[in-house]
């Protein structure tokens, strides 16, 4: 790094990042962006990651902000930043804070009236700002040097603050000017509440679920953008509740608490878990969002009379509604308020009954290989070790039942839900944390989106193992509304893996089609060094049993006439 009193603009934005942990940042090269990404690379504390394209680095920046708090993606003007917008949407609707960097126009072009190219042929320029409005916390053109730090700093603390992406666009003819080095500058945000609202919320909550004869608590998955992970095993802990997770909050709770009751996703949740939960007189959520995906078309059963909703700022209970009111404070205090009781617990543990049978087949290595083989399988590579990336698909509902052990990472994306994002997310999160074994779970149209980005692994040595689960189609599509438009065109998918290495590199590849290839499969990947990509073949018609009624109640949502109207 140099050594100089002042930064250049590029310099200043690479130093922000440096301090704020981000050791990687995705690119892809364009003429708006190559002076700044000269400065960038003058930073010897990061290393720049380049994409296939602009689509795959925002997933990646996707993966990497969930692994480690914050990420970075450059791309350049328009035709890049345009090719970028789907991954910022998916970041926004998931809460994750991803700085959005383009290289933007010459500062003279729109005062002297050009026309540029990767442009909409017109001389307006502001118009990438405008459109990034809609999808970030914060949307800003850097033309002038003085005003670059501020514009930055300021930028980068509302992403921080809202855990959302930003997009910062930096004119290619400033990011090598100096302009100054940063100070040092916390980005903390932990929000207070108003102490006496805080006061009454907590009493109020306490009150309530201290008279409730079986309370339960539930995860939502905005525990993780509130800072309020710990908070909330707190409270686990003193309250003794049965506890579950709803399925995007799934790894938030160690699976190993032993009130720890599984999945609740409405009438797809796990065993006696749905009951237990729609049964209770009083129950707190968490962090929850409320959507089609998440209640199985709307049809999970919770009354709004018997909840306590506890959302990163405000908090609701049995339909009174508290603000200023922060998650983080509020679930410590309640955990100070609240009384035993594990009347939930010991009636889930009665109804459940004997454990279900093990996920296991006695057929021969020759038997083809079925759905429920396969994930009986995954389940034993499991470790503390390991991160599971989930794509959306047959892959959420089989990656749902699986046990997760203490430590293991989990990320799915199920709120914004962009079939693809597995591939370049599990390129970020692997780079964002090393120390982990990410396992991938991908379909075959999935895959077929972001499929380019296994090179870009290759490359830089990433080693995921990852199962391309290939049953000739679309099979969350099938079973919401099926059509010939979720057929898909069938590829030799592990032979790309040849065309991506080039010669170079480490990856491995296999075909799987019996459930002793299977076994041969997994044992190498575990003891190989290097990228895993194992093919794996399964039945159309074979997919988990709770797709189908979670498919069925989906669409029954989605098919509702209009009103009538007046």
């Amino acid at each position: 790094m140099e050594n100089s009193a002042t930064l250049t603009v590029g310099g200043y934005l690479a130093k922000r990042l440096e301090q704020l942990g981000v050791t990687h940042y995705f690119a892809i090269p364009g003429d708006y962006n190559l002076t700044l990404l000269d400065e960038m690379l003058k930073n010897d504390q990061l290393k720049m990651i380049g994409c296939c394209n602009e689509l795959n680095a925002g997933y990646a920046a996707d993966g990497y902000a969930r692994a480690k708090g914050v990420s970075a993606v450059v791309v350049t003007y328009t035709v890049g930043a345009l090719s970028l917008i789907n991954a910022i949407a998916g970041a926004y609707a998931e809460n994750l804070p991803v700085i959005a960097i383009s290289g933007g126009p010459n500062t003279n072009s729109e005062m002297e009236n050009e026309i540029l190219h990767h442009t909409l042929g017109e001389s307006r320029l502001k118009y990438m700002r405008d459109i990034y409005e809609k999808i970030t916390v914060d949307s800003v053109i850097i033309k002038h040097v003085a005003d670059a730090p501020l514009q930055i700093d300021q930028a980068i603390e509302r992403a921080l603050k809202f855990r959302k992406p930003v997009y910062i666009e930096i004119a290619c003819n400033i990011a090598n000017l100096d302009t100054a080095t940063p100070a040092n500058h916390q980005f903390n945000y932990d929000s207070l509440s108003d102490p006496d609202t805080l006061k009454e919320a907590i009493r109020h909550a306490s009150d309530f679920l201290n008279q409730a004869t079986k309370p339960t608590l539930v995860a939502g998955v905005q525990l993780r953008q509130a800072g309020a992970i710990a908070a909330f095993n707190e409270l686990i802990t003193a309250s003794g509740y049965a506890v579950a997770s709803m399925p995007n909050a799934k790894g938030f709770v160690s699976e190993q608490y032993p009130n720890y009751m599984g999945i609740y996703w409405g009438p797809v949740s796990w065993p006696a878990c749905g009951e237990i939960v729609e049964s209770s007189d009083a129950y707190l959520f968490a962090g929850p969002t409320f959507t089609d995906y998440t209640t199985t078309g709307y049809s999970a059963l919770i009354n709004k009379s018997k909840l306590v909703q506890v959302e990163p700022n405000f908090v609701r209970v049995a339909g009174k509604t508290y603000h200023y009111v922060f998650m983080k404070e509020f679930l410590q205090g309640l955990a100070k308020n609240i009384q035993k009781n594990s009347t939930s617990l010991d009636t889930f543990k009665r109804i459940r009954g004997e454990a279900p049978p093990p996920l296991v087949s006695n057929a021969p290595d020759e038997a083809p290989l079925t759905n429920r083989y396969l994930f009986s399988q995954i389940q034993k590579m499991l470790s503390s070790d390991s991160a599971l990336i989930a794509e959306t698909g047959d892959s959420w509902f089989n990656s749902m039942r699986l046990k997760l052990p203490e430590h293991c990472g989990f990320e799915i994306q199920i709120q914004y839900g962009s079939i693809g994002w597995s591939i370049g997310a599990s390129l970020g999160y692997a780079l964002g944390a090393p120390k982990q074994r990410v396992i991938t779970l991908v379909g075959d149209g999935s895959f077929q989106m972001t499929a380019q980005e296994i090179s870009t692994m290759i490359r830089y040595g990433i080693n995921p193992i990852i199962f391309l689960i290939n049953n000739k189609g679309y099979a969350i599509e099938v079973e919401i509304h099926d059509g010939i438009y979720n057929q898909i065109k069938n590829w030799n998918y592990h032979q790309l893996v040849e065309v991506f290495s080039a010669g170079e590199g480490n990856a491995w590849h296999t075909n799987v089609k019996t459930e002793g290839q299977l076994h041969e499969a997994i044992d190498k990947a575990l003891k190989h060094d290097g990228l895993c990509f194992i093919e794996v073949h399964l039945d159309p018609n074979d997919c988990n049993k709770n797709l189908l009624e979670w498919g069925t109640r989906v669409a029954h949502n989605n098919s509702r006439p209009p009103l009538p109207t007046k």
